[in-house]
């Protein structure tokens, strides 16, 4: 395996980071307002299951 000398690596990097493309404004709130709403979903999702589960123990245990 070939050494690399630390300013190559860095030469590397900063190839490889300007190959990166950044989400626009508008992708990053559509993508905050859909884990905003899948969290809400799925919080109701698991009260409802706790409700569920804790009313069948109570008809269980008495």
């Amino acid at each position: 395996m070939a050494k690399t000398t630390p300013a190559k690596f860095v030469r590397e990097v900063r190839q490889e980071a300007s190959k990166v493309t950044w989400p626009t404004r508008k992708e990053t709130g559509v993508a905050t307002a859909m884990v905003f709403v899948m969290v809400f979903i799925m919080a109701i999702f698991f009260l409802i299951a706790d409700q569920i589960i804790a009313w069948i123990i109570q008809l269980i245990l008495g």
